[in-house]
């Protein structure tokens, strides 16, 4: 008996890790398209369902859809209406991974295994088409798991099984108390493994054996339905209020799905057995129809459940809103990173995209650092220009961490199988930061060189003033259209905008520079002036130059020497 569980768990462990490999290497075949369709594709109620379907059934796991959609509401690129319309699509979308499994039980599967595994191999060794190899050898695994429960069933005999009949011959399957009881049992088992599919597994060998009667093996699937909710909750533990929310209409949909399924049980069940020809009264069953009665109930539970709630999306949005309440204002001038999730279930896309707008959050709090040193060039109080300066300081050790946290975490995506493409973004995005924390540096060299001044008895004269707000001008535009280079799509931004801008600040310093030259000369300042003036002027300049760096990282794109 030992032997058995072991090879029991050992499969579980199989089919949970084959499909991670067949989900992951969809999402790599896809790439950004994926998060483009779930983006884009949401413009009504009914097109968010068929997206949340479609992309689950793409992807083959209804929680990296939904863990997705969760990031995308945190990202702020769909709002908790379109969220919940994808969430109920991705439960429908999910439903097709039980019809997978109760074929694997209708037939020897492993027949299959061994041919799927050669050419997923000979594919994964062939560069152009190592994703498809991953996915086939994710399917594989997945079927000779299924396979492997299907035979560990008959060897273990369970029909004949005494001890384990008694037990289930213990519960009345048509009390109440016995459905809610395996309710329980099926949300928690879920909650503890984090998945469904390994929960569904178990549940069609215990009913196919006949140990296990349908009515408690379908309570099981309801209880699967409520437990798989936790992991798009405790990804959105880290995130915002909206991210929050989106999880929250997740739990909401499958607890007031189970909770209408309870009152019409009996009926209901009845109604699915018939469709598949399964009599759920009959002594003797056929192992395949159970099966495949536990998958049909799946789907007709999740669809009624999305027509049923459909026209109630905005009414569930406010549920939402009611039951998580907007945080708190904090203190923004705080360390904290705003879409960087610790949360589970992770996969290279979505961690591409959670680093995307934590850099974009990162380029924004820098430019309201430059727009702070503006402000200190301006400042007469004392008092004031004294607590700005302390600012500015503070805001050049947030840039520091920033830089630290986000490598930290792109390091750690990295480590993943990525595809090429996400290779190139990481690089790219590590260049992004370093570069955006080199901007940080001139703003903070920019106000020591403020502060500097004013501790001197000397000050800038009018034109050096006018120069210099000109030439801050030109960098609050370099930042401004930085900012919008990376937060758009590449097809929408033009790079020649910051070169033009670029060119334009070396072509100022240079001006600025020979005048300052013969200004000094000519006495009309002094050189200690003319000095200050000029670290000004050449930090400013500097800053230019990270900025299109900065940009020529995110576009993919070098400019041309003139």
């Amino acid at each position: 008996m030992g032997v058995y569980l072991l090879t029991i768990v050992g499969a579980l462990a199989l089919l949970i890790y084959g499909m991670k490999i067949m989900s992951e290497a969809l999402q790599k075949m896809a790439g950004s398209q994926l998060r483009h369709v779930l983006s884009k594709m949401t413009t009504n109620r009914i097109s968010g369902v068929l997206t949340g379907m479609f992309t689950t059934v793409a992807v083959q796991s209804s929680t990296a859809t939904t863990v997705m959609t969760v990031s995308f509401v945190n990202a702020g690129l769909l709002t908790l209406v379109q969220a919940i319309s994808v969430i109920m699509g991705a439960n429908i979308g999910t439903t097709l991974t039980a019809w997978i499994m109760s074929a694997g039980f209708s037939f020897n599967i492993i027949n299959v295994v061994w041919p799927a595994f050669l050419i997923g191999l000979l594919l994964i060794y062939s560069k152009r088409h190592r994703y498809i190899g991953d996915f086939i050898f994710g399917v594989a695994f997945m079927f000779f798991a299924l396979g492997t429960l299907n035979a560990t069933g008959k060897a273990m005999d369970l029909a004949h099984n005494q001890g384990l009949i008694h037990i289930f011959e213990s519960f009345d399957p048509y009390s109440y108390s016995t459905i809610l009881l395996f309710l329980v049992i099926g949300t928690v088992l879920t909650c503890i493994i984090q998945s469904s599919a390994a929960l569904m597994a178990i549940t069609m060998v215990l009913c196919s054996s006949g140990v296990l009667p349908i009515y408690p093996g379908i309570a099981l699937v309801l209880g699967e339905n409520i437990g798989t909710t936790l992991t798009a909750n405790l990804a959105a533990l880290t995130g915002n209020t909206e991210a929050r929310r989106a999880a929250f209409g997740h739990f909401f949909f499958n607890v007031f799905g189970v909770f209408w399924v309870l009152i019409v049980f009996y009926p209901f069940v009845d109604f699915v057995c018939s469709l598949v020809g399964l009599d759920p009264h009959a002594a003797k069953q056929s192992a395949v129809r159970l099966s495949f009665a536990l998958a049909a109930f799946h789907t007709c539970f999740n669809v009624t459940n999305t027509i049923i709630l459909l026209p109630f999306v905005k009414q569930i949005a406010k549920v939402c809103c009611m039951v998580w309440k907007p945080k708190k204002n904090k203190d923004e001038d705080d360390f904290r990173l705003r879409f960087i999730q610790a949360g589970i279930m992770k996969t290279p896309e979505l961690s591409v995209l959670e680093a995307q707008k934590e850099i974009h959050s990162f380029a924004t709090r820098i430019q309201r650092m430059f727009h702070m040193v503006e402000e200190l060039l301006n400042e007469k109080d004392t008092s004031k220009f004294t607590k700005l300066f302390t600012r500015i300081e503070k805001y050049e050790g947030i840039s520091d961490n920033m830089e630290i946290e986000i490598a930290k975490y792109l390091d750690q995506v990295s480590n993943a199988h990525l595809s090429d493409d996400t290779k190139n973004k990481v690089r790219a995005m590590l260049r992004e930061i370093s570069e955006i924390e080199s901007i940080g540096d001139a703003n903070y060299n920019m106000a020591r060189t403020i502060n500097r001044l004013v501790k001197g008895k000397e000050d800038f004269s009018a034109d050096q003033y006018e120069h210099i707000h000109q030439m801050m001008q030109l960098t609050d535009d370099a930042l401004t259209q930085m900012n919008r280079i990376l937060v758009g799509h590449k097809a929408d931004n033009d790079v020649n905008r910051s070169f033009n801008i670029e060119n334009e600040m070396n072509n100022y310093r240079s001006q600025l520079k020979s005048q300052n030259i013969n200004d000094i000369n000519d006495h009309k300042y002094t050189y200690a002036i003319g000095t200050m003036y000029m670290d000004l002027i050449q930090e400013c300049e500097k800053l230019g130059d990270y900025v299109v760096n900065v940009v020529e990282a995110r576009m993919g794109e070098r400019q041309k020497e003139a």
